[in-house]
């Protein structure tokens, strides 16, 4: 054996024994870690889970909330990750947990960017991993609505739920609620389980770790034990129940199950006169296209609803108007419209997609709202007329005084009702779809009930 082939074996030697030992290292260290964790994990807990105490404020002004919350440093420990979550169960369950979280996502957080949102998505799946909440989606979301006071989530238990979202920002809550149950983490508010809007101070703040701010919202996690990786290892418990003020908005909770009560039943009331009376109606008039239609509902109907249910009507259309009469005498048969008709319209509706236009406007003096933008200009029938006269027609489609008086094709089509005064039953009953047109925002996290 040659000195040069020697000493070539002799290096071969020492780099494979180099190789075996970082490799033992290596799984020494994993062992060890891997040890430590199930460790960790097996440890009891060493107090039962702190109580989940009903939201009390502070009474300070805005501004003095704010120093005060500006006052309370950040935490400088570690501050670790959620663990992914998949949510698993059937597609109705998948569905109903869905729809609970992109509520919470859209009523706490709709107005902020999508990093705000996703917050408060993560504060709401870590809850549910955590012993002290809900096992359930919807649990967690909704605990505490069937009070007036003490819900969780203000909007569960203070009518905010009224406002309905439109068609696009629910798609987006709804999308980003997947993104959360199928796995995705919002690292950046590691583990926290609460938090509240910088413009008011809740009694528990200074009692829990302040880790993350999100433009307005500052988020929390637990002190000591109830705040560290094993303490969020509850399982989920399936069976998403069902919750009846979302049924408007979500047909997986429009859906009972046999022998199934709601989970806000008793709660707080909301009429869902609009949803009842129109969902499972259908127009009394149409035109030939389809695209012009007259609805007759009920006076006690939900006022936000109605806008709701306009869409329902128009899915898919580019150009659709709706107008809505509470008093069968007064629904017109043929066009044009006259004066005497239009003052007793209750509400209209019109979308044309060729120039971004969406609008719907209430007759005020039958539907009260909050936003005098929201009311329709009033029109008094012309004295001693009876005949319909000959009505403007406004050409300029967006504007928004009186839309309802945009040309549309002649000649209406009675649809198939009932004998009575409300419309028959749809053959497809409709479950109303999302839609805010009043342009009324909530300030996220407003209100004693925000996390």
């Amino acid at each position: 054996m040659s000195p040069t082939y020697r000493r070539r074996v002799i290096a071969g030697i020492i780099v494979a024994f180099i190789i075996l030992a970082a490799a033992g290292a290596a799984w020494l260290v994993w062992d060890a870690s891997n040890r430590e964790q199930v460790a960790e994990l097996e440890l009891p807990p060493p107090t039962p889970p702190p109580p989940v105490e009903p939201v009390e404020l502070k009474q300070v002004a805005p501004d003095e909330a704010r120093a005060i919350n500006a006052a309370v440093p950040f935490v400088k420990a570690d501050l670790p990750a959620a663990k992914p979550f998949r949510l698993p169960g059937n597609q109705l369950n998948f569905d109903r947990a869905l729809d609970c979280l992109a509520s919470g996502i859209y009523y706490e957080a709709g107005s902020e960017k999508v990093e705000g949102q996703r917050a408060v998505a993560q504060v709401i799946i870590n809850r549910l991993r955590h012993p002290a909440f809900p096992k359930t989606v919807c649990g967690v979301v909704y605990q505490g609505s069937t009070r007036t006071t003490g819900c969780q989530f203000s909007f569960t238990c203070d009518g905010s739920m009224r406002r309905i979202p439109s068609s696009g920002a629910w798609a987006s809550v709804r999308k980003l609620a997947k993104s959360a149950l199928t796995g995705n983490v919002f690292k950046p508010v590691g583990l926290a389980t609460h938090y509240h809007t910088d413009w008011v101070v809740p009694y528990w703040s200074s009692s829990l770790d302040k880790i993350h701010q999100e433009a307005t919202h500052l988020f929390y996690r637990w002190t000591g034990w109830w705040g560290t990786p094993p303490a969020f290892r509850g399982r989920y418990g399936g069976n998403e129940p069902q919750v009846s003020k979302l049924s408007g908005l979500s047909p997986a909770h429009a859906t009972t199950l046999a022998g199934e009560v709601a989970i806000d039943a008793g709660g707080p009331p909301v009429d869902n006169t609009a949803v009842t009376a129109f969902a499972t109606g259908k127009p009394v008039y149409t035109n030939p296209a389809g695209d012009f239609m007259i609805f007759l509902v009920d006076r006690k109907s939900d006022a936000g609803l109605l806008a709701a249910n306009a869409l329902s009507a128009c899915t898919g259309a580019t150009y659709c108007k709706v107008m809505m009469w509470t008093d069968r005498g007064s629904v017109p048969t043929a066009l044009p419209i006259s004066d005497a008709q239009l003052s007793k319209l209750a509400f209209s509706y019109l979308r044309n997609t060729s120039n971004g236009y969406e609008k719907a406007l209430w007759n005020c003096d039958i539907f009260k709202r909050p936003d005098g933008a929201q009311c329709m200009k009033s029109r008094a029938p012309l004295a001693g007329s009876a005949a319909a006269p000959e009505p403007v027609v406004i050409k300029d489609r967006t504007s928004q005084t009186a839309p309802w008086l945009n040309k549309v094709p002649a000649g209406l089509t009675p649809a198939e009702v009932d004998g009575d005064d409300t419309p028959g039953p749809a053959k497809k009953p409709a479950v109303a779809p999302p839609v805010d047109l009043t342009g009324v925002r909530r300030r996220p996290g407003s209100g004693a009930g925000d996390e």
